[in-house]
């Protein structure tokens, strides 16, 4: 019976004594996390980007929460004292988030779209863009240039730059991971071009001007419903013209997007008798999309196979 005694209080101590281990190890792994730098980004490309460059040496706090439309959010003051703890905030720029006019960072805040290849819009679709959203009518820059591949890959150069400013220790790292980054966008470049380069339609229907940049890159059109802006309310002509165009043109397939009510376009859909997906234009992602854990490269994969399909290409 002693024996026994003795037995159960060796296990109690051994328990013990793993529990304190594992608190310790907590402890350790709570305080080397807080312990990093942190950067701050506004969308989820730069997330994406800083992501695969950084490979965990930082803390990434995302300006723009997973899940939330990025064309009507507004920063919480919350989230003001965290870009003021910031090492480093990087933002989309090109008029996507307003509230940085005015705004003072207290550390390096970078405009990325100083550095990328930016569309203006023409004199149609500024005047189209002008008359639906007049909280908008003074840019007359497409703000979506990370559906440009070749900005993505001008984006990563820029960030691991700034990132080496500010951690030179990790410059060698930064480097190889940004190499290897590029190579999966020059690959996903070339899936590309493979897929879309026959196809027996030449446009796309979608809610929301969102996506020229892309089909500038690989020679098809895009004809939306409502300009720049994914908010603004369709009137009856938008909507007769929608539906002409597809009836003209042949479309199968036609596209909305997550943050964005698909009413509108599931009633052109269903009276027009064509198919509706969701084209992601990656200004931010899903809830479900960030559970699934998927990278800038996962996503525009899965849009190449819906617009394969809806292109009706070989």
């Amino acid at each position: 019976m002693k024996d026994f005694r003795n037995v159960i209080f060796v296990l109690v101590v051994l328990t013990f004594i793993l529990q304190m281990y594992v608190m310790n190890q907590d402890a350790k792994a709570e305080e080397l996390a807080t312990s990093k730098p942190t950067v701050a980004v506004s969308t989820f490309a730069l997330y994406d980007i800083t992501k695969h460059i950084t490979n965990e040496t930082v803390n990434i706090v995302n300006i723009l929460p997973f899940g939330v439309d990025a064309h009507s959010f507004e920063p919480t003051p919350k989230l003001m004292v965290s870009l003021a703890k910031s090492k480093l905030v990087l933002y989309s720029g090109a008029g996507l988030e307003p509230w940085t006019k005015g705004f003072h960072f207290t550390s390096r805040a970078v405009d990325i779209s100083q550095y990328v290849k930016l569309r203006e819009l023409d004199a149609e679709e500024f005047e189209h863009h002008a008359h639906h959203d007049q909280q908008c009518v003074h840019n007359k820059i497409d703000p979506h240039y990370w559906l440009d591949i070749e900005n993505m890959k001008l984006a990563a150069n820029i960030v691991t730059a700034e990132l080496v400013k500010v951690l030179p220790k990790n410059e060698k790292v930064y480097t190889q991971n940004r190499d290897r980054y590029i190579n999966l966008l020059n690959e996903l470049d070339q899936e590309y071009k493979n897929s879309l380069k026959e196809c027996r339609v030449d446009t796309i229907i979608t809610n929301h001007n969102a996506f020229t940049y892309l089909s500038q890159r690989y020679g098809f059109k895009v004809e939306a419903l409502s300009g720049l802006s994914p908010d603004v309310q369709a009137s009856a002509k938008d909507i007769t013209r929608l539906m002409h165009h597809i009836k003209e043109s042949g479309v199968s397939t036609i596209f909305f997007e997550s943050f964005v009510s698909d009413r509108v376009m599931k009633s052109i859909a269903h009276d027009t008798k064509v198919d509706v997906q969701v084209l992601q234009p990656l200004g931010n992602i899903t809830k479900k999309e960030e559970e699934e854990q998927l990278s800038y490269v996962d996503i525009m994969r899965d849009n190449l196979h819906k617009l394969h399909k809806a292109l009706m290409c070989k």
